[in-house]
């Protein structure tokens, strides 16, 4: 998928170097599975099979429309910010895809019975319990300042007595300007309002797919988020001013 995993666990989550293997090995299948399947990086892949219009959608296999399926779902929630197609005709589902690779990571760890994690995946970070068993107390997930990638802007809270467990960060201090909106070119809708933006939400799906679309649709999207699902969000303008609500200005 073009980004790092990393998997934390607390000391005695994982009882001997056995476990702590097997958890490992177990995140690393679900995210090399789906890579096989939807990387654009992978010539290999059906995605870059797709791509290169060796078959069609109706071809594809039912995992590869079943998340098409949810990325155009998300288009239609987003009115278009969010979308699956680039502006030149191809799929490219890896919006979508990481935030269900790590869902189904969390699975199988929960499977394996690990209880106390925390899931990285390019800057997304999705956890479990606490970094102190039993203790309540929250992972703390650091967001970093896009205009100095040695600091951090913000720290957050997730999981331990909290609702929030997922944070999400997107845009183009890390990859450049590579996000994209529906049914229109970059040139026609003109430079981005945000330079980043960071969404904490119940489940890391909703949050991934948000900050996406708050990066695309500016504050018109930001405004339809926090009044639509229930987040928070930390979103830098392209001048380096900071837009909060209020779980991150506590």
């Amino acid at each position: 998928m073009g980004t790092v995993i990393s998997l934390a666990l607390p000391a005695g989550a994982a009882r001997d170097g056995e476990g702590l293997e097997g958890a490992a090995a177990a995140v690393e299948r679900v995210f090399a599975g789906l890579d096989a399947t939807f990387s654009l990086y992978r010539p290999e892949s059906e995605a870059s099979r797709l791509a290169r219009g060796e078959g069609t959608l109706r071809d594809a296999s039912a995992a590869f429309r079943a998340r098409f399926a949810d990325a155009t779902g998300w288009r239609l929630l987003t009115d278009g910010f969010f979308t699956p197609e680039r502006p030149d005709g191809v799929l490219d589902l890896s919006g979508i895809v990481k935030g269900y690779a790590i869902d189904q990571a969390a699975s199988a760890l929960e499977s394996a019975g690990i209880a106390d994690w925390c899931l990285n995946a390019g800057g997304d970070v999705l956890v479990s319990g606490s970094p102190v068993p039993g203790s309540g107390s929250p992972w703390l997930a650091g967001i970093v300042d896009p205009q100095d990638r040695r600091s951090l802007l913000s720290c957050y809270s997730l999981g331990g007595t909290g609702r929030f467990t997922a944070l999400a960060t997107s845009g183009t201090a890390e990859r450049g300007d590579h996000i994209w909106r529906a049914g229109a070119s970059r040139t026609e809708l003109g430079p981005l309002e945000f330079r980043q933006v960071s969404v904490a939400a119940t489940d890391i799906l909703t949050a991934d797919v948000l900050a996406t679309a708050v990066v695309a649709g500016g504050r018109r999207m930001l405004n339809w988020a926090t009044d639509s699902w229930d987040v928070e969000v930390l979103a830098v303008l392209d001048g380096g001013e900071l837009l909060a609500t209020p779980g991150f200005r506590a």
